[in-house]
Protein backbone atom coordinates (compact mmCIF):
# COMPACT_ATOMS: atom_id res chain seq x y z
CA UNK A 1 0.00 0.00 0.00
CA UNK A 2 2.60 2.41 0.67
CA UNK A 3 4.50 1.46 -2.54
CA UNK A 4 1.26 3.05 -4.28
CA UNK A 5 1.62 6.24 -2.35
CA UNK A 6 4.54 6.79 -2.90
CA UNK A 7 4.55 6.00 -6.75
CA UNK A 8 1.11 8.41 -6.74
CA UNK A 9 3.03 10.67 -5.03
CA UNK A 10 6.04 10.66 -7.76
CA UNK A 11 3.69 11.06 -10.80
CA UNK A 12 2.39 13.66 -9.46
CA UNK A 13 5.71 15.41 -8.58
CA UNK A 14 7.00 14.51 -12.06
CA UNK A 15 3.91 16.35 -13.77
CA UNK A 16 4.54 19.37 -11.60
CA UNK A 17 8.09 19.57 -12.63
CA UNK A 18 7.00 19.34 -16.13
CA UNK A 19 4.17 21.93 -16.41
CA UNK A 20 6.79 24.47 -14.34
CA UNK A 21 9.41 23.36 -17.31
CA UNK A 22 6.98 24.03 -20.06
CA UNK A 23 5.77 27.79 -18.82
CA UNK A 24 9.47 28.42 -18.01
CA UNK A 25 10.76 27.44 -21.74
CA UNK A 26 7.69 29.17 -23.25
CA UNK A 27 8.31 32.43 -21.28
CA UNK A 28 9.93 34.61 -24.02
CA UNK A 29 10.38 37.71 -21.85
CA UNK A 30 9.39 41.31 -22.75
CA UNK A 31 13.36 42.30 -23.79
CA UNK A 32 12.11 45.08 -26.56
CA UNK A 33 10.15 46.54 -23.25
CA UNK A 34 13.43 46.46 -21.71
CA UNK A 35 15.56 48.31 -24.16
CA UNK A 36 12.63 51.13 -24.34
CA UNK A 37 13.29 51.90 -20.49
CA UNK A 38 16.65 51.79 -20.84
CA UNK A 39 16.94 54.08 -24.22
CA UNK A 40 14.41 56.47 -22.68
CA UNK A 41 16.36 56.47 -19.28
CA UNK A 42 19.56 57.54 -21.14
CA UNK A 43 17.76 60.06 -23.23
CA UNK A 44 16.12 61.58 -20.13
CA UNK A 45 19.43 61.91 -17.90
CA UNK A 46 21.23 63.42 -21.36
CA UNK A 47 18.34 65.90 -21.28
CA UNK A 48 18.50 66.73 -17.60
CA UNK A 49 22.49 66.88 -18.04
CA UNK A 50 22.18 69.58 -20.96
CA UNK A 51 19.91 71.60 -19.32
CA UNK A 52 20.85 71.63 -15.77
CA UNK A 53 25.04 71.18 -16.42
CA UNK A 54 25.88 74.86 -14.71
CA UNK A 55 23.61 74.09 -11.47
CA UNK A 56 24.90 70.15 -11.45
CA UNK A 57 28.27 71.07 -11.77
CA UNK A 58 27.80 74.12 -8.66
CA UNK A 59 26.37 70.98 -6.47
CA UNK A 60 28.74 68.93 -7.16
CA UNK A 61 31.58 71.65 -6.30
CA UNK A 62 29.71 72.91 -3.13
CA UNK A 63 29.55 69.29 -2.05
CA UNK A 64 32.69 67.77 -2.36
CA UNK A 65 34.42 71.30 -0.95
CA UNK A 66 32.29 70.62 2.37
CA UNK A 67 33.55 67.25 2.94
CA UNK A 68 37.29 68.03 2.12
CA UNK A 69 37.19 71.44 4.68
CA UNK A 70 36.56 70.50 8.07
Amino acid sequence: MQHVKYRGFRVTMLRMIVAARQRILSERGDVPGWVLVAVMTAGLVTAIWLIADDQLTSVLDRAISSVSQP
